[in-house]
């Protein structure tokens, strides 16, 4: 009698892992149609996005840091942005003020080649580089870009 429950205790582990297992590559199918289609709706409601990003000048969020506020506005026209302008740049000490003046115009360069706020940090400026794209991603969520 217990040899036979054992027996059947086995069988039905068995029988439960490969329904499991089945269950399992279904599931994975079915992730794989889900990502293709994600990615579909992605792209098509990215084109969407930047067809229909406005055209003008956009204030972004203050941004605080442990060395002052930062803050940024963006031009766009056509669906480019055009013009990255600091409106308020880390001032707290004159080494914040310095490192600050030399990172804003390599942050508004970059950014105006990548078209993005995804840019890389300006070594040695960190804090800086941080608040400058934060508030030009906040500039550029109300411009819809």
């Amino acid at each position: 009698m217990r040899a036979r429950a054992v027996a059947l205790a086995t069988l039905a582990s068995v029988s439960i892992v490969g329904i499991g297992w089945q269950l399992g590559s279904q599931a994975i199918d079915a992730s794989h149609s889900l990502t293709a289609s994600k990615s579909v709706s992605t792209t098509t409601v990215t084109a969407a996005a930047d067809a229909a990003a406005q055209s003008g000048t956009f204030t972004g969020a203050v941004v605080q840091t442990q060395f002052g506020n930062m803050q940024v506005s963006v031009t766009i026209a056509n669906g480019a942005i055009t013009e990255v302008t600091p409106l308020q740049l880390t001032n707290r000490g004159g080494r914040s003020v310095a490192i600050s003046n030399q990172a804003a115009p390599i942050l508004r360069s970059e950014v105006l080649t990548a078209q993005t706020s995804t840019v890389q940090n300006v070594s040695g400026a960190t804090y800086t580089t941080q608040g400058y794209l934060l508030s030009l991603q906040s500039a550029l969520d109300t411009a819809g870009f």
